[in-house]
């Protein structure tokens, strides 16, 4: 389970993530600011396993430093990515 390397990064005004998920299961991937407020969900509910490319577009925040959080039930994995505009 994990996330690769968003590309690019930083970005303006979209990214991608590569997601993969070892095991089906309940998976939840959103987009946080720095002060903890979750700003988008890019992926939520129950995912088969396998290979998912997930495309943010942030066209509609502001510039700076978001964590990308993709959780399992036993698996954490965060990413920081840059927007820049």
């Amino acid at each position: 389970f994990g996330l690769s390397a968003a590309y690019p990064n930083p970005f303006n005004p979209s990214t991608s993530i590569s997601l993969h998920v070892p095991m089906a299961g309940n998976v939840n991937v959103q987009v946080y600011d720095l002060s903890g407020r979750a700003v988008t969900t890019l992926l939520s509910g129950v995912q088969a396993q396998g290979d998912y490319n997930l495309t943010w577009n942030a066209s509609e925040h502001a510039s700076g430093m978001y964590l990308v959080k993709a959780e399992t039930s036993d698996a954490v994995s965060v990413q920081k990515v840059l927007l820049l505009k």
